[in-house]
């Protein structure tokens, strides 16, 4: 029960912060010396949003290992679509960025192959 509100306040407290990020305007942020770090950015927080939703929809919905992470990739998918068009649509100082789409969508594919290899590792008994 606790591991089951644990997850649900971090899917739905990380989906708050990722949107709010997004949507903000942000200065002075450090160069890291990597000219895709952004996309880097991207792909990890689409990667642990997805495995977020995955535990939510897992552990509070009792959903099915491999329809929970269907549903948790599709949902980051078109969560990352939306948050872009917001940025274009209803912010100056934001835009739509088609890369950026697409490492949020390879975040999401990368957690799911991560979640995959998870599932099908077996323990065996000596």
């Amino acid at each position: 029960m606790v591991l089951k509100n644990l997850v649900a306040v971090a899917a739905f407290g990380y989906t708050i912060a990722l949107s709010t990020v997004s949507l903000i305007r942000l200065n002075n942020l450090p160069d890291v010396g990597i000219s895709f770090a952004d996309k880097i950015f991207h792909l990890l927080a689409y990667a642990l949003l997805t495995i977020l939703w995955y535990g939510m929809f897992l552990l509070t919905f009792k959903i099915k290992k491999r329809r929970a992470m269907l549903i948790a990739v599709l949902f980051a998918v078109i969560f990352g679509i939306v948050i872009e068009v917001i940025q274009e649509t209803m912010t100056v100082s934001r835009g739509l960025d088609i890369y950026d789409m697409v490492a949020n969508t390879l975040g999401a594919v990368l957690a799911s192959l991560i979640l995959l290899f998870k599932n099908s590792l077996r323990v065996k008994n000596s």
